[in-house]
């Protein structure tokens, strides 16, 4: 196991923990690089249902791209993007739990995951326009999808964070709590999900996904394949079933 990413598993649920609290859990190639291993393993695992994503200390979450290390010749990307999930396309749901404040890079990976949950003394924000940056792991791409484009652009022009609680104003996460609960809080939402069949949790994540970047007749085409895909599976007969028989569903994943 990396010292740079703690694994815990709860269940079908999987926990990674981002473990430089000393460096503001900034990125540098070896968290990479580690992050990445730790989603390729979540992934292929049947067992893990949900992924929470969360980091060290009650400072930050991260602090984004470790600039001391990237000075000196380290690149914290990987195939999967910055920080090892920028780009990916996971198939499982993936839950930030947001123990402080996810700033630049820090940011980007949060919002990459598919829920958060958010301490509420944490601050979140791209401040690289105030280094003649832009933000250029996804924060571009992803925030004028999550938030109103006046608020992206406040919020990217002018550099300036936004509080916990102004983020769940804008819908940029769901759920803010006392930053002691902020794990219990992602396990809770977590396990609300793993509750349900596997296959149609992922299911309904990929159309929603691939819903944002078609026509609604396209999205149609998506929704009914992936509709009759579900309607064949085992999981979808043992829902039926145990409806019937008022007793919980036994998931299988097939």
């Amino acid at each position: 196991m990396s010292d740079e990413v703690l694994i815990e598993r709860r269940g079908h649920v999987e926990i990674l923990t981002i473990n430089r609290p000393e460096a503001r859990n900034a990125i540098n190639r070896a968290t990479a690089l580690a992050i990445d291993a730790a989603l390729d393993g979540a992934e292929a695992d049947d067992d893990v249902w949900v992924i929470v994503l969360t980091a060290s200390g009650d400072k930050a979450f991260s602090a984004g791209m470790d600039l001391k290390a990237f000075a000196a010749g380290e690149v914290p990307f990987t195939p999967h993007g910055f920080a090892g999930i920028t780009t990916r396309q996971l198939a499982k749901p993936i839950i930030c739990a947001a123990n402080g404040s996810a700033l630049a890079g820090g940011f980007e990976i949060m919002i990459s995951c598919d829920m958060v949950v958010a301490a509420e003394h944490a601050v979140f924000g791209i401040p690289e326009a105030k280094r003649g940056l832009i933000a250029g792991g996804g924060g571009l791409i992803r925030l004028p999808k999550r938030v109103p484009l006046v608020v992206a652009n406040e919020m990217a022009l002018t550099g300036e964070p936004v509080s916990a609680a102004r983020a769940y104003e804008l819908g940029l996460v769901n759920r803010v709590v006392p930053g002691a609960e902020v794990v219990d809080g992602a396990l809770a939402l977590a396990e609300a999900v793993a509750a349900n069949a596997p296959l149609a949790v992922r299911s309904s994540k990929r159309v929603m996904r691939q819903a944002l970047e078609l026509t609604e007749a396209e999205s149609w085409t998506v929704n009914d394949e992936a509709f009759g895909a579900i309607g064949r599976s085992a999981d979808a007969l043992e829902g039926a079933v145990a409806f019937a028989e008022k007793r919980p569903p036994v998931w299988r994943g097939q």
